[in-house]
């Protein structure tokens, strides 16, 4: 059917993520082995964002797309929740052993701010913000929801590695039958064939490939998604909504051992490029010029101001303006922090310069010229070291979750009472 002439002002969203994507496994990123036209098509007709950023895991990632704030702010959520509902590191711990580990639901501005201008929201897919009833979608502003709870469930049985099934539907449950990328394609298909075109509609659809476990491995899973994604295009097309919705697929965080990220430096769980640069791509036909880049730093912070046309608070900006040639991003900074067990990573990117203190190491790069981070420049630039370095300490102080105020007293507490002992021994 022919496309609608483009609806500016409440257009459909169709948000595709997948998870765990190198930025080089698309064939329109340049993948030599790795066949994805149905994906490459929405770059053909929309805009492929070249230096586009994530959070280095699963779960920070989902929480700056749903909230649009660092995941920092919200606390306990830096890296991915643990299989069965683990706390990763301290923080975390301190909050599962509170059952309090997951996203709240004040947090959850995306869903909420789509729903209150009358659209239908639904979210398909890998969820992975919460094992706990009440940090389940549900209960975040989505009028339907369907997937997996958590992190790395077995495709076909729909087990994580502790035997537990987290293949949910609609708050409950279920035993769903077939291969994971199918049952949520299918869902999504049934989504989008029920919607009307007098309700603009979100359909979050974050798909678990290709995560690990790679059954049958890692190019066959990506090719698999290739396909499931193309049927969903297909559906929106027979919808004759095509030129009212808005298409955008992006992965969560770059590949781990998997899949390729060259020629960048780093993988997945690292804030060096490789594990935080995706692959970006949008379609919104008779708004965004079909075949173009866009080369200006984004980040997923940037979703939520962007799909809501800059509504309620956000770290991120509205990037339509700039992708629509109406004016350029404003100058900024961005950051980023895992805490993973004793790991500690950290990473600000201001114009071209960027700084890393990952664990004890300690790097400064200059992007447009070693886009590889290769030069380290740490020790011969130390003026930039120390500009780029308190405003990570200020970025840091910023961020700090109200939540977590009580953990941070008690530890406060506690080491004062150390270096009490120790002055007393």
């Amino acid at each position: 059917m022919a496309a609608a002439p483009a609806r500016r002002d409440r257009p459909n969203i169709v948000l595709i993520l997948a998870d765990d994507l190198g930025s080089n496994d698309l064939g329109c990123q340049g993948s030599p082995t790795i066949r994805t036209p149905r994906i490459d098509s929405l770059a053909r007709d929309g805009v492929r964002l070249t230096q586009a950023y994530a959070m280095p895991e699963c779960t920070p990632t989902r929480t700056s797309i749903l909230t649009g704030r660092y995941p920092q702010r919200v606390g306990g959520l830096e890296c991915a929740i643990g299989v069965g509902n683990v706390g990763r590191y301290d923080e975390a711990e301190w909050l599962q052993k509170r059952g309090e580990l997951g996203l709240p639901t004040e947090w959850s501005a995306l869903p909420r701010v789509l729903r209150q201008r009358g659209y239908r929201t639904a979210s398909i897919g890998k969820w992975h913000l919460g094992y706990d009833h009440r940090y389940w979608p549900s209960q975040h502003g989505f009028d339907e929801s369907e997937g997996i709870l958590g992190g790395n469930a077995d495709y076909h049985t729909h087990q994580e590695e502790d035997g537990q099934p987290v293949y949910f539907r609609n708050g409950r449950i279920e035993d769903r039958p077939g291969h994971t990328t199918d049952a949520i394609t299918a869902a999504a298909l049934d989504f989008l064939k029920r919607q009307r075109a007098s309700q603009p509609y979100f359909l979050y659809l974050p798909y678990t490939a290709p995560h690990a476990p790679m059954q049958p491995g890692y190019r066959a899973l990506v090719e698999h998604l290739d396909a499931r994604v193309g049927d969903v295009l297909d559906q929106i097309d027979r919808s004759g909504e095509r030129g009212n919705t808005l298409v955008l697929f992006l992965s969560d965080n770059g590949a781990d051992a998997n899949g390729s990220n060259a020629p960048l430096r780093g993988r997945k769980s690292s804030v060096f490029e490789g594990g935080i640069r995706v692959p970006w791509l949008m379609r919104w036909p008779g708004v965004l010029t079909a075949g173009t880049t866009f080369a200006e730093p984004v980040h997923t912070i940037d979703l939520l101001p962007t799909l809501t046309d800059g509504a309620g608070p956000a770290d991120g900006v509205n990037l339509l303006p700039a992708l629509t040639g109406q004016r350029r991003l404003p100058e900024r900074a961005l950051f980023w922090r895992y805490r993973r067990l004793k790991n500690t990573r950290k990473a600000v990117r201001a114009g071209n310069w960027k700084l890393i203190h990952d664990n004890a190491g300690r790097y400064l790069f200059r992007l447009d010229d070693d886009p590889l981070e290769k030069n380290n420049l740490y020790e011969a630039q130390p003026a930039k070291v120390k500009e780029l370095e308190q405003r990570l300490a200020r970025w840091e102080r910023d961020v700090r979750a109200p939540r977590l105020r009580d953990y941070r007293a008690a530890r406060s507490r506690s080491a004062s009472a150390s270096v009490k002992r120790t002055e007393t021994t």
